[in-house]
């Protein structure tokens, strides 16, 4: 955890992905200039709209 963050992230993820997913992750991160954690930030969070209500 990142003691210094105004926003910490404590939890850990770790993942598996095929080599489809793994050129849209490359590719989505060139050309945002992200990391592969904040695009992964920003997937879970496009989730939100599926969720039931």
């Amino acid at each position: 955890m990142d003691k210094f963050s105004n926003n910490p992230k404590p939890y850990r993820m770790a993942v598996k992905y095929d080599e489809e997913c793994k050129q849209i992750l490359e590719e989505y991160c060139k050309q945002e200039n992200v990391n592969k954690m904040e695009a992964a930030r920003r997937g879970i969070k496009k989730l939100k709209d599926d969720l039931k209500k």
